[in-house]
């Protein structure tokens, strides 16, 4: 082989080492810049994921803080507590001092050290933050010395609270039903006085008129600082029961055998107005004169033993109406110490106040006027109380002779649904 051919091959050998070396580097450098797009790539699209989702949780803080812009511009919202506050406030719900339809009560004392009443609100019926506001700032803006103030409420989650001013005394059944104590007369006058005030604001003097729904002793509550001071006295409940569902709402008064304040517009199932309150109010007073309630059982001592009468006060106030006799249907247990005039005038209006027909019956208003003196007082008409005796005859004509007592309440619901049903 010749110099030259050893040459060429030397060559050609060298050259496709170069190539070879030079492809290699090539690929490594494709490689590896492929790599590095792609890690740019996953670096881009993570960070791209990251700023999406903070914008979402941005749009998301932006929705719920336009939110409580929102519920912040209702104008007469009162003061907003967190539910940790009225934790704290009522030692984690310890101390109940009341219950009903609309759910529990409990006392509770805010940093300022001032007392208060903490009512959980259930079986809600607004729908939305918004509605529930809207309720509240209307009761809010609702002041007047016979209604229970409102300082605040709770709208956290599904929790619905409302903050009320704390009444000592509690509520007007605790004070005049009791065997302990006997109200005197004079306070009893003024509790019918400044509760006809109360509802006669809410009918006709608020903005926004109110039908309780509700007036009975339980929702009549009483405070008293001091032994030297008036007795306070404010209705509570006020504009509840457009907070609850339809159906709790229309059991509102059923609940725990409150069914003798209803007027007979809410069996029929015709229209509710202020005049349902005054018909509830009238029943009250009554309640009021006499210390008992309306549907009582009597104790009496035959020969026998021991019988158990039923007495429907509503019909004896109309069967003493009409023979003048109203001082016997005072409480016994003031021994005659209450003023004739005043007993006349309050069984009187009561009669006025549940005539049958709403249109008949006096506004809370001319109530007010008729207890204070400033009207004169209307006479009842006899037939338009009629009902009393369907309601009163088969309460009276179911008798028990027992030794062992029996169940007012549920006797008093059996009987109200059988008269009800005969009208």
């Amino acid at each position: 082989m010749t110099l030259s051919s050893n040459i060429n091959i030397s060559s050609k050998t060298d050259a496709g080492h170069k190539f070879s070396v030079l492809g290699s580097v090539l690929l490594s450098s494709l490689g590896a810049f492929v790599l590095v797009v792609i890690v740019i790539g996953f670096l881009w699209w993570k960070r791209t994921k990251g700023h999406s989702r903070a914008a979402v949780v941005r749009l998301g803080s932006k929705a719920s803080f336009s939110m409580e812009i929102d519920l912040l511009s209702i104008a007469g919202l009162p003061v907003k507590f967190e539910y940790e506050e009225l934790a704290t406030a009522t030692d984690n719900f310890t101390t109940q001092i009341g219950s009903g339809g609309f759910g529990t009560v409990y006392k509770g004392v805010l940093p300022d050290e001032s007392i208060v009443a903490v009512k959980r609100i259930t079986n809600l019926g607004v729908e939305g933050k918004k509605d529930f506001c809207t309720e509240i700032a209307i009761i809010g803006n609702i002041h007047h010395i016979n209604l229970v103030k409102l300082k605040g409420f709770c709208l956290q989650g599904k929790q619905r609270f409302l903050v009320l001013e704390y009444m000592n005394k509690g509520s007007l059944d605790h004070v005049i039903f009791n065997n302990e104590s006997v109200l005197g007369w004079k306070e009893r006058f003024e509790i019918a006085v400044r509760t006809a005030r109360g509802l006669a604001y809410l009918h006709s003097g608020c903005q926004h008129k109110i039908i309780h729904c509700d007036v009975k002793p339980e929702n009549i509550l009483l405070h008293e600082e001091n032994l030297h001071q008036n007795l306070q006295v404010k209705i509570s409940d006020f504009g509840i029961s457009k907070l609850l569902t339809p159906e709790q709402s229309n059991l509102l008064t059923t609940l725990r055998g409150t069914r003798g304040y209803l007027a007979p517009e809410w069996l029929t199932s015709s229209g509710i107005s202020e005049k349902s309150d005054v018909f509830s109010y009238g029943m009250v007073l009554l309640e009021i004169v006499r210390g008992r309630r309306n549907f009582s059982v009597q104790t009496c001592a035959p020969l026998s033993g021991t019988e158990l009468k039923r007495l429907y006060f509503p019909l004896l106030a109309l069967e003493m109406h009409v023979q003048k006799r109203y001082m016997e249907l005072v409480d016994p247990r003031l021994n005659g110490r209450a003023e004739s005039e005043e007993v006349e005038r309050l069984v009187q209006v009561a009669l006025c106040c549940v005539q049958m027909e709403p249109r008949q019956r006096p506004t809370m208003s001319n109530v007010v006027g008729m207890l204070e003196g400033n009207l004169p007082v209307e006479q009842p008409r006899i037939e338009s109380l009629n009902f009393l005796l369907i309601y009163g005859g088969r309460y009276a004509s179911v008798l028990t002779t027992s030794t062992d007592g029996c169940n007012e309440q549920n006797e008093y619901i059996m009987a109200y649904h059988q008269s009800s049903n005969d009208c």
